[in-house]
């Protein structure tokens, strides 16, 4: 996963960026973008992409190829995510961030087949994984999901409702009370 001192470690940068003026070094802009992609901070990307010099912006082919991430992103097209990572060969500063990026959107997308079907077909959810049909298919049998290969169907297992947290009565009765008092004044 991603560091938590590489994402700090932006973030001072882009604050000194803003507060100084400078002009972000090479991989700067392509490590912020592909950073706040991967953190699902889809209009803070986008504003990046709007604050970035158009002279940078065609100098770096990478922060492009990052930025063609990121549209897939807001677009919510999961294949066209997985696709545009693995068209570009990304240099060792972004690597990290691309594959934690790869990984996040395919534990989205797991998530929200879980939760959003009863059963779908193992070429479209292989597509949406951004797997094979043969490794989509061994990937939800490990999840405890079934597999029928004579309908090349995918039956996801729900998942689990989070806990409920009870309030104790006194609680209530204060929230309740303070919710009356504010509507009488």
């Amino acid at each position: 996963m991603l560091s938590l001192k590489y994402i700090v470690g932006c973030n001072c940068f882009n604050n000194i960026q803003l507060q100084v003026g400078l002009l972000p070094l090479k991989c700067m802009p392509s490590c912020w973008c592909s950073i706040y992609c991967t953190m699902t901070c889809k209009n803070n990307a986008r504003y990046l992409w709007k604050r970035i010099p158009q002279a940078i912006k065609s100098a770096n082919l990478e922060l492009t190829a990052v930025w063609a991430v990121g549209q897939r992103i807001w677009q919510r097209d999961f294949p066209g995510i997985y696709s545009a990572i693995a068209a570009h060969q990304w240099s060792e500063n972004i690597l990290p961030v691309m594959e934690a990026l790869r990984e996040t959107t395919r534990r989205r997308a797991y998530g929200l087949v879980a939760q959003a079907y009863t059963s779908i077909m193992a070429e479209d959810f292989a597509a949406f994984v951004g797997y094979s049909v043969e490794e989509a298919v061994k990937g939800v049998v490990s999840q405890g999901w079934q597999a029928d290969p004579a309908t090349r169907m995918v039956m996801p297992q729900k998942p689990d409702p989070p806990p409920v947290s009870l309030v104790p009565n006194e609680q209530q009765l204060a929230r309740l009370t303070d919710y009356v008092a504010f509507l009488e004044n």
